[in-house]
């Protein structure tokens, strides 16, 4: 596992808040009691924050015809809708919901080259509600397989995130199971499957990046 590229900051103001933290405590408390139960919370928010940020080592497997999980989280929605930004047409979605205890390092679904990628500026609504997927902020990505199907997913901030990292341009060359990105606090993963792709996931499953295979296409 190592550490997010984009997060060293984010982790580094972690360690900087708590080590004040502290060093107020343990100067103005002289109360055991109060003193070491609040130091190991405070260790404790290091330690999350630290896993929370990392990118763990997974065996993929996904492909260019097996479209694995973007994110670990739990299948919030299976359903049909009209993706109206790129594809135009109607889709089946799988969205899969990240919580606070979940890494939120992202990755490619499927093999194959990014056709569109597009960042959308919006709100944050709590990123499980129907409405996050079209009005809170998020980024939109297509990837075309070399057998020629279209893969369309996206990453939605939720109501603490506040930052989305996408590493999709159009022409790059991915790799299932390969990073494509992070979003940082509770979020969403949206993703916009052919109609004619076999589906192997159902709603409740709790899935995990790179491993769990989310459709047949």
């Amino acid at each position: 596992m190592r550490l997010d590229k984009n997060t060293y900051g984010t982790v580094l103001l972690v360690y900087l808040f708590s080590a004040i933290a502290l060093a107020l405590l343990w100067f103005f408390v002289s109360n055991l009691w109060i003193a070491i139960p609040v130091t190991l919370l405070i260790l404790w928010v290091c330690w999350w924050q630290t896993a929370f940020h990392m990118v763990p080592d997974r065996i993929p497997n996904g492909s260019s015809t097996l479209v694995t999980a973007v994110a670990d989280g739990k299948i919030m929605h299976m359903r049909r809708a009209y993706e109206r930004e790129f594809l135009v047409k109607e889709c089946q979605v799988v969205s899969i919901y990240m919580d606070f205890w979940d890494v939120h390092a992202n990755f490619w679904p499927v093999t194959g080259t990014v056709s569109y990628a597009n960042y959308n500026p919006g709100e944050h609504f709590l990123a499980f509600k129907p409405k996050a997927s079209e009005e809170n902020e998020h980024t939109c990505t297509c990837i075309r397989t070399p057998e020629g199907k279209d893969v369309f997913f996206k990453q939605l901030a939720g109501g603490f995130a506040r930052r989305i990292v996408c590493y999709a341009k159009e022409g790059l060359q991915v790799k299932a199971g390969e990073q494509c990105g992070i979003i940082k606090f509770g979020s969403r993963i949206d993703i916009f499957l052919p109609l004619d792709a076999r589906v192997l996931v159902s709603e409740g499953q709790v899935v995990r990046a790179c491993e769990t295979v989310i459709a047949e296409l």
